[in-house]
């Protein structure tokens, strides 16, 4: 049986994913392909402890014959070491967020990346990548930070709380990218004289409401390009807007790794314009 013929089963593992539009953009887009696709939630939340099951739950996806997951918060760079083999593009990056499973092997791909700079090349195509700050330097962070020095930044700024998860990130990107990448504790110093900011971390969902940053700290040479989508307009893309900033909202992104994903679970070619069309009929139902 061929992706483009049959009945696939894919999924999405992480934590707090209920609210999640993914489930009815793939089923969607199959739909109009002719492919039945069902999306199962596994949500982490809904069991305590359940982190540690990861191993358990790629297990019995591979049992259960699902064609591939999806994988988010907190779990991106955690199954890395669980999975039978790794894309070019997902070993770089140090993250998976789309496993493929075929005649039983389990094969990681990160479509995070090439969705991140799809909608950055949608969305603000004028952006300025003279210098970029980086806020959050996990499973999202890591695969943005390549596509953004894959895109042309002159300069990126790495900025975490965790100082060792900043510093490996921006030695591993200067290995393959050169010494434009250096890592950052504190985001005030680290804006001075950039250019745009990049937001890749939880802070602004639903469940975890406020700002990643101080508003004082923005201005309107700088643009802003957020990851969260619910809600679409977070307060740091509120903040931004009053300040002048020009901004990209988490669906751009959201799309844009969608695309990806159905793409490597069905072999068939996804429609962008399509898929994002009814992200935001989705979002405007759920506001």
């Amino acid at each position: 049986m061929t992706a483009a013929t049959g009945k696939l089963l894919v999924g999405l593992i992480g934590a707090g994913i209920q609210r999640s539009l993914t489930p009815a953009m793939q089923e969607e887009e199959a739909r109009h392909h002719g492919l039945r696709l069902h999306y199962q939630l596994i949500d982490l939340d809904r069991t305590p402890g359940a982190e540690h099951q990861l191993p358990a739950l790629l297990a019995s996806a591979r049992t259960m014959g699902f064609a591939g997951l999806n994988i988010t918060y907190p779990c991106k760079q955690a199954v890395l070491p669980l999975l039978d083999a790794l894309s070019p593009e997902a070993e770089a990056m140090g993250a998976v967020n789309t496993v493929v499973i075929r005649d039983g092997r389990m094969v990681g791909h990160n479509t995070d990346g090439s969705g991140w700079a799809w909608g950055l090349q949608r969305s603000l195509p004028q952006a300025d990548l003279g210098c970029v700050v980086l806020l959050g330097a996990g499973g999202a962070g890591s695969a943005i930070a390549d596509a953004v020095l894959r895109l042309g930044a002159a300069q990126l700024r790495v900025v975490d709380t965790d100082m060792t998860r900043a510093g490996s990130l921006a030695d591993a990107l200067s290995t393959r990218f050169g010494g434009r990448v250096s890592a950052h504790a504190d985001v005030a110093p680290a804006l001075k004289g950039a250019t745009g900011l990049i937001h890749a971390t939880p802070t602004g969902m639903d469940k975890l409401p406020g700002m990643p940053i101080p508003a004082k700290l923005l201005r309107p040479t700088l643009w802003v390009s957020e990851i969260v989508y619910f809600p679409i307009a977070t307060a740091l893309l509120q903040a931004a807007r009053a300040a002048g900033c020009a901004t990209m909202d988490g669906g751009a992104m959201a799309v844009g790794q969608a695309v990806g994903a159905f793409e490597l679970f069905t072999g068939l070619k996804a429609d962008p314009e399509r898929m994002g069309r009814h992200f935001r009929t989705l979002l405007a139902a759920r506001a």
